[in-house]
């Protein structure tokens, strides 16, 4: 018996009882008639739950009542396993390598295999469902994409003709071993690059910072100095002709005249002329090989008022000039007197007069 035939039967069982007792205490009934009305409603009991267990019992399909079918024949599923075939990839020239088990499940059992080739049309409709998927993923996230597969390929779907149901398991996608390496040092050298591109943006940033801002002039060099030692005011001042040399080598240009006080070394006094820098006059040694001598400084003076060697003032000049000094120095007299070709001799040494000179022009110095 079901749970809901007993619930009804122990329901009827409880509302029979109510009334016999309502009627029982309603009409005072004598003992005998409660006893005789409990035994008709037991009893009434029993042959109800005893019908309803025989009916429970009694097959509703009796054998010979129903057309017997018969049984379809056990489907047979087929598989076959692909190995490292190319599929394409987001990125040209790097292909994934498909791995898996393809199985397949006829649509007509009864088909015959002759007429068509189910193992390669099952693996053609599961490389063309692969591929739809490949060919818009990035080759470098291959682990990713072989779960993606996984997951697709793991329905039956039937292939473009409808012969046949496909899918795959065991799924694997790979790399060539020479594209993984490649794909691996383009990545190494996409990082190095972005990073090297920030430090090439804050190093021009801060370029453009110190020399549009801060170098501009000395004061605002000074007010940049003070805020980053605004602890250290003495410093900064000490520090002035620094950054007016700094912010004048910034902008190449002078340094700013009220700041010059304060870099006098990069504004020395004019130096004196080096009139031993010019080459002399004759035949003789560069100034800096030997002593400077006081024909030396006459030869410069000659130069510089414009007379050159051989000419006749000059000449004469330099031999007045060789009388005049030769009682006090002969030698530098005879000096100027070879170097302008003066025709007199120098005077004695006690200053009498004119000494004789040689005819024969080859012995003079």
């Amino acid at each position: 018996m079901s749970s809901g035939q007993k619930t009804v039967s122990a329901f009827l069982s409880l509302i029979s009882a109510l009334l016999v007792l309502i009627l029982g205490l309603t009409l005072r009934w004598p003992l005998w008639m409660w006893l005789s009305a409990s035994a008709v409603l037991l009893a009434a009991w029993s042959i109800a739950t005893y019908s309803a267990i025989r009916a429970r019992k009694r097959d509703p399909f009796p054998p010979g009542s129903l057309i017997e079918q018969p049984a379809p024949p056990p489907v047979e599923r087929q598989e076959h396993y692909v190995s490292r075939i190319p599929l394409p990839s987001g990125e040209a020239d790097y292909d994934f390598l498909f791995s898996a088990r393809v199985r397949w499940i006829p649509v007509d059992p009864m088909a015959s295999d002759q007429l068509i080739n189910p193992g390669a049309l099952a693996v053609e409709s599961v490389l063309a469902r692969a591929g739809r998927i490949t060919a818009a993923m990035h080759p470098f996230r291959s682990s990713l994409v072989q779960h993606q597969l996984n997951a697709a390929l793991g329905v039956m779907e039937p292939d473009r003709d409808g012969y046949l149901h496909a899918m795959a398991l065991e799924v694997e996608l790979t790399l060539d071993e020479e594209d993984q390496e490649r794909l691996d040092r383009l990545a190494a050298i996409r990082k190095d690059e972005a990073v090297w591109e920030h430090q090439r943006k804050y190093e021009q940033n801060k370029r453009e910072y110190l020399g549009d801002d801060v170098l501009t002039s000395t004061g605002s060099a000074v007010v940049w100095w003070l805020a980053k030692n605004d602890d250290h005011v003495e410093k900064t001042v000490k520090d002035i002709g620094l950054l007016a040399r700094l912010s004048s080598a910034a902008n190449d240009r002078e340094v700013d005249e009220p700041f010059r006080y304060l870099v006098p070394e990069a504004f020395p006094s004019p130096p004196e002329p080096d009139w031993r820098a010019a080459a002399p006059i004759g035949p003789e040694p560069p100034f800096e090989d030997r002593a400077v001598t006081p024909a030396d400084l006459f030869s410069d003076f000659f130069r510089q008022v414009g007379f050159r060697p051989g000419e006749d003032d000059g000449a004469l000049i330099a031999d007045q000039v060789a009388m005049a000094i030769a009682s006090r120095d002969a030698v530098t007299a005879e000096e100027i007197r070879r170097r302008f070709g003066g025709s007199q001799a120098p005077p004695q040494a006690n200053g009498t007069g004119p000494v004789d000179q040689p005819e024969d022009d080859t012995d003079q110095p």
